[in-house]
């Protein structure tokens, strides 16, 4: 009886090392289908759909607490992304969170900037650059347009500058009708 006792014990302290070599071998960071739908939200970190960020929101949209149609910056395409990803209904922009604008990057006018760094504090990207009484400017390619910038400044030196279209910055639109098969038997 002892050594069953003992067998036992083995078995099970082997089991449980394994098991838990496994838990930390086979973990998982987090929820894959946040990283999906957090991929597909434009990371403009803008607050309009109500959530402090794109991953919050992505984790609302996961826990269904959140509707996929609140980002106006991602817009009709964004949300017919997320309706395609999450097998839901597509729902036109909820009206109340914005309004879908083209891409823009924000430009300080360095004649009239006093240097207050409201703008720099406002930033959720760190795109802005400057010291406190000194001229600030925008480093171009880290803005994301969320436009969190121009109401804190106090002398309105900052300006939305919409982004030409062009090779770079091109993105090709989702299909706005559905294309129908055709019978190759009728055109016989």
């Amino acid at each position: 009886m002892l050594t069953a006792l003992i067998v036992m014990a083995v078995l099970a302290l082997v089991l449980g090392a394994t098991l838990g070599f496994a838990s930390v071998k086979f973990k998982v960071e987090g929820d894959p289908l946040v990283d999906k739908i957090d991929a597909i939200l434009p990371q403009t970190q803008c607050g309009q759909c109500g959530f402090p960020g794109c991953k919050p929101y992505a984790t609302a949209i996961a826990k269904g607490e959140a509707e996929i149609n609140q980002c106006p910056p991602g817009g009709d395409e964004g949300i017919r992304k997320l309706a395609d990803l999450l097998g839901r209904e597509y729902k036109p922009l909820n009206s109340e969170h914005g309004v879908e604008k083209p891409k823009s990057v924000a430009l300080i006018d360095e004649n009239v900037c006093i240097g207050c760094t409201l703008c720099l504090q406002a930033c959720p990207v760190d795109a802005i650059i400057g010291a406190a009484k000194q001229m600030h400017t925008v480093v171009v390619p880290l803005c994301t347009g969320c436009e969190l910038c121009v109401a804190p400044c106090p002398v309105d030196c900052i300006s939305m500058e919409v982004v030409p279209e062009n090779v770079e910055t091109w993105k090709w639109k989702y299909p706005v009708f559905r294309l129908q098969p055709t019978d190759s038997r009728k055109a016989a």
